[in-house]
């Protein structure tokens, strides 16, 4: 099992939805990116096949709550991605009731176009990127203060750190 990242964005106002959009992304594979999409339209579709009670109006609020139930009350929801081998998924939202399991929701997913995973990996790259610059600089800031208040600490801190395995070395100097 692994955990995926759900986002839920909704096209229009909350209350009054046109459209509804859910990524489903990993933080273990940069190269999973799945996209549910339902208007008006394709939601009736969903709410005959599936026999739903609710209006499309009220959907992402329904999903948000299912997936908020599964994450406080897994011994009673779960959501189970089901995947295909020639790309389709589909989320299964699932309630526990003692000896049997009830299926709540199913969601149909599709792989993301090449160009919209290739600009979440940029944007995650330069996420991380510019979380690193911030911990460099972060780190340099707390190497001038020691530096200043205890010296030989550093020059310890520096000694022990170049004998770790793996270590990457980053610059401890400050100008």
């Amino acid at each position: 099992m692994e955990p995926i990242h759900v986002k839920i964005l909704i096209k229009g106002e909350e209350n009054t939805p046109r459209a509804v959009r859910v990524e489903l992304t990993s933080e273990a594979n940069l190269f999973f990116h799945y996209v549910h999409y339902t208007d008006k339209a394709s939601y009736q579709t969903i709410q005959e096949t599936q026999r739903l009670m609710v209006d499309f109006n009220e959907y992402p609020a329904v999903l948000g709550r299912m997936l908020c139930r599964c994450m406080k009350e897994p011994q009673s929801y779960m959501a189970v991605l089901v995947m295909q081998k020639n790309g389709p998924a589909r989320l299964d939202f699932i309630q526990n009731i003692e000896y049997k399991f009830l299926e709540l929701l199913s969601c149909n997913f599709c792989p993301s176009p090449e160009e919209i995973v290739r600009k979440h990996i940029t944007y995650r790259y330069n996420l991380i990127k510019g979380r690193m610059a911030m911990m460099q600089a972060r780190l340099a800031d707390v190497n001038a203060i020691v530096k200043v208040k205890n010296p030989s600490l550093l020059l310890h801190i520096q000694r022990v750190t170049s004998r770790l395995p793996h270590h990457r070395k980053f610059s401890t100097t400050s100008a």
